[in-house]
């Protein structure tokens, strides 16, 4: 698998299920992300601890877990020039309210994760300081699901904007210096 690459949602669940962290798949990339994007630098080594996710088994993923591919794709993706970040999500084969639960799970991991590294104050510009209060509201949303068809596209733009939003404020807590960057 590449560096760039995402693990499959299912192999990251089964990983967090058996290291009995109690988190699923899309809240842990989320929160990993949103830590990334806040200014923080976590090491392969420690990422789970700087999350303060604490499981079953003590230690760092093992090198070739879905974990370990997980953290190296969210790191390599975030710092891609041309914009190659995905959101790590069930697939589109899933129920749509599986799919749709794990969206907003993954928003309330990036917050989470995005408020422990840039804390109180982040140097945000107003662009992202709306898309942050943005991503709060959707983390907060009750979804129904009325029109299957116009369901699947309106989750489909919301990720997106997800995913742009995530970007955005990546770039502005990580390309103004590093003053208040957790280290």
């Amino acid at each position: 698998m590449a560096d760039d690459n995402l693990p499959y949602y299912s192999e990251v669940a089964a990983e967090l299920t058996r290291l009995q962290l109690g988190i699923d798949a899309g809240e842990l990339h989320g929160a990993l992300c949103g830590f990334i994007s806040g200014g923080g630098r976590p090491q392969s080594n420690d990422w789970l601890q700087r999350l303060a996710l604490e499981g079953g088994v003590d230690g760092a993923p093992a090198a070739d877990s879905a974990l370990e591919q997980l953290f190296a794709a969210s790191r390599a993706q975030l710092d891609d020039d041309e914009l190659g970040f995905d959101l790590l999500l069930p697939d589109d084969e899933r129920p749509l309210a599986e799919r749709a639960d794990a969206l907003l799970a993954w928003c309330r991991g990036f917050l989470g994760g995005f408020g422990l590294a840039s804390g109180e104050h982040p140097p945000l510009s107003p662009d992202a300081a709306e898309a942050l209060d943005d991503l709060g509201r959707i983390a907060g949303s009750a979804l129904s699901y009325e029109d299957p068809d116009a369901d699947e596209e309106s989750l489909a733009e919301v990720a997106e904007f997800v995913r742009v939003a995530a970007l955005l404020l990546h770039g502005d807590c990580n390309r103004r210096g590093d003053s208040g960057r957790v280290h």
